[in-house]
């Protein structure tokens, strides 16, 4: 058969799970940055896949080593300040990259604090969400970049309800009025334009905006008719307080917690049971939302 009757019509290589730590020292004071970077680069050809030819590869194995390399010539800033510098590396030292993609982990190490005070170079892992960016560039065109939690697990045992849904022959689950909802938050949002941008203060933004719409107040709480509801509010909250986000994803699974049923055992007299609960993971709802900033209401 001719080889024209086939074309690739994508393709990409690249490395993944290059994980570093970079120490930065200060005399006494000493600041860590833990990463994990995958890099996917494009070719303008793709004579390496269809010819054999391997003259404009760039092994995994340089890239890898591209990631260490830089990650000491120039620090890690931010991640998304890292992953641009990989972005733009590859794409002006290699005439026949075309497109780069960067995906940048980050592992949340904090210092450890004792009597109010930070410890100068001991460090706790604190898993309560995770960070990550991307970056998508092609060549000679502006990159695009994008950030993201996850796993961020948040709960409350009230002010939450579920009521008048769907009733037909397959519902079986009543209407809620008070219940306690939890959910794991990932949410992924993208920058329209990147001048003067503190990166690390967007991110608590966006983890503050969540943590507000989904609690409220300390003392009075926030009521929510629905995951779905919260979902949308948050992030209209983030759209609302960081201007060169243009778009913001979010997904958040239920997590139930059902009243264990004591009625089956009469002889210890329970009248009710609005303290001990099963947690269910699975099967989940999952609930999801993109919010996008309506440019044409502005025009």
């Amino acid at each position: 058969m001719a080889n024209d009757e086939y074309k690739i019509v994508d393709a990409y290589y690249g490395k993944g799970g290059v994980r570093l730590m970079r120490v930065d020292r200060q005399g006494p004071v000493h600041t860590i940055t833990e990463i994990e970077v995958k890099t996917h680069l494009t070719l303008s050809s793709v004579k390496d896949y269809t010819q054999s030819d391997n003259t404009d590869i760039i092994a995994t194995d340089s890239q890898k080593n591209t990631v260490y390399i830089l990650a000491k010539q120039y620090g890690i800033p931010t991640i998304e300040d890292f992953a641009l510098r990989l972005s733009q590396h590859f794409l002006m030292k290699y005439p026949q990259v075309t497109k780069v993609h960067i995906h940048i982990d980050k592992l949340p190490w904090q210092r450890i604090q004792k009597g109010g005070r930070q410890h100068n170079h001991a460090f706790v892992m604190n898993r309560d969400a995770y960070r990550y960016c991307e970056v998508h560039q092609n060549k000679h065109g502006r990159p695009t970049v994008s950030a993201g939690l996850l796993g961020l697990q948040v709960l409350k045992t009230t002010q939450s309800a579920f009521r008048n849904f769907v009733k037909d022959e397959y519902r079986s689950l009543p209407d809620a009025d008070d219940r306690i909802v939890s959910t794991v938050v990932d949410a992924k949002w993208v920058y329209s334009h990147l001048e003067g941008l503190d990166y690390d203060r967007v991110w608590e933004i966006v983890k503050t905006c969540i943590l507000d719409e989904f609690g409220g107040d300390p003392d009075r709480g926030v009521f929510s008719a629905s995951v779905q509801n919260t979902l949308y509010m948050a992030e209209k909250a983030v759209l609302n307080k960081i201007p060169q986000v243009s778009r913001i994803n979010m997904v958040m699974p239920n997590r139930h917690y059902f009243a264990f049923d004591l009625t089956k055992f009469p002889k210890f007299g329970f009248k009710d049971n609005t303290e001990v609960f099963m947690p269910v993971d699975k099967p989940s709802g999952t609930i999801a939302a993109s919010l996008e900033r309506n440019i044409q209401s502005k025009l």
